[in-house]
């Protein structure tokens, strides 16, 4: 079985768009334009399709830091002193993933421009094309919102990039962009167009659903989103490590535990939409408020939805709130529409819950937790045979975080 990387990273991508769209007012489908910019100028500049496949991923996650840094700084800004923070880490972050060639300093440098007034003071020549590409891509997008440019206006579009040569854009790059940017590309940027065209620039990029690089992704995934909220800083990485554990306790193969975890990395993935006053709020949602988080399942189904080649993972992943007796959401399934992984994957999210230090509640115990899981398998809610084995299998975790696995 193989799972398509580029799909995989375009969903990560529009999540990340999400929380763009709330702290820097970047309109919808931003890393897509960026990425198919990028790939457009690429090819105008003779790169090869794995030159260009690393490219383009790196353009769609070259914000992947910017919950971090949002958590960190306590907000963030263009003209942040410390802008420059979420390039660094979201260079880091992507380091581990599974690249054709070298991306070194294609996120680190994306803000810097030719006359050296970016982050780092470098000046063209001095950071690679990849991060010219990309830093000209990105900029060209959040300043002038390309989506809703109409085609009449692309001559002011072409002369203000010719003007910001030297300055904003380098010679390479501002040139490339002047070649690639006509009508038709124009109109293609659009909101209603951008899914069309992103499936038409960039080249597929498939992984065995086995390869233990999937790993380091899972994490990359489980990192963005729980730096979405101080209270749950560690939940999605735990639930992803818990899920492992249980995998092989269940005699799983390796396609089945990478499937699994790669279901726990996504399972909150809705709710990098969520606002952070109704996540982070210290005491109990009200009833808007709690209409409000749980829309984060219905965003996860449809982002998941739209990739293809996940298989059952989409369901695992949105499944994690329902209960065996209905009485769970979105959909209020039963048991007999909820299979084994989902059933899964809805005790280890309840136990990750109940066991992690949040505002309203103390870190637990893990007897303590279980005292929750087995009145809520009592009351038909939860599947009590799962719940056994949990009690047997992370008794030894007890009050401690379980560690991302190690592969050979």
């Amino acid at each position: 079985m193989t799972i398509r990387m580029d799909s995989l990273i375009q969903v990560l991508a529009q999540a990340l768009d999400m929380v763009e769209i709330t702290y820097l007012g970047v309109t919808t489908n931003h890393g897509k334009r960026i990425a198919v910019l990028c790939a457009a100028m690429g090819r105008k500049l003779g790169m090869s399709e794995p030159e260009l496949s690393d490219l383009i991923s790196c353009a769609l996650l070259h914000d992947n830091a910017l919950t971090e840094c949002i958590l960190m700084q306590n907000g963030w800004e263009r003209d942040d002193p410390n802008f420059g923070t979420h390039c660094e880490i979201g260079q880091r972050n992507v380091e581990i993933l599974p690249f054709n060639g070298s991306i070194a300093g294609y996120i680190n440098y994306h803000h810097e421009r030719a006359d050296g007034l970016g982050p780092f003071k470098l000046s063209e020549g001095n950071f690679p094309l990849g991060a010219e590409l990309i830093a000209a891509a990105d900029l060209i997008d959040a300043e002038h919102h390309l989506e809703n440019i109409l085609p009449e206006k692309l001559p002011l579009l072409l002369e203000n990039i010719e003007a910001n040569i030297n300055y904003s854009y380098t010679k390479q790059a501002g040139k490339a962009l002047l070649d690639i940017l006509d009508k038709d590309l124009l109109i293609s940027l659009q909101n209603e167009e951008i899914i069309k065209t992103v499936s038409r620039s960039i080249p597929a990029w498939t992984m065995e659903i086995n390869d233990p690089a999937l790993i380091p992704f899972a994490e990359l995934i489980s990192h963005i989103i729980d730096y979405k909220s101080v209270s749950t800083g560690i939940h999605t990485q735990q639930i992803a490590n818990r899920s492992w554990i249980m995998s092989e306790y269940y005699g799983y193969d390796l396609t089945e535990k990478i499937q699994l975890y790669l279901a726990a990395a996504l399972h909150d993935i809705g709710k990098l939409a969520i606002p952070t006053e109704v996540l982070e709020k210290p005491g109990k949602l009200n009833h808007e408020e709690f209409e409000i988080i749980k829309t984060h399942i219905e965003i996860t189904r449809s982002l998941l939805s739209a990739m293809d080649g996940l298989g059952p993972i989409t369901e695992w992943a949105s499944n994690h709130h329902e209960k065996l007796n209905g009485s769970g959401y979105p959909l209020s399934k039963k048991l007999d529409k909820l299979d084994f992984n989902s059933r899964l994957m809805a005790c280890i999210d309840i136990y990750q819950a109940v066991s992690e230090t949040r505002p309203y509640h103390p870190r637990r115990s893990h007897a303590e937790a279980m005292q929750i899981l087995k009145t809520m398998a009592d009351n038909a809610l939860i599947d009590s045979g799962i719940v056994k084995d949990m009690d047997k299998v992370m008794a030894e975790w007890s009050g401690k975080d379980v560690e991302t696995p190690k592969m050979n």
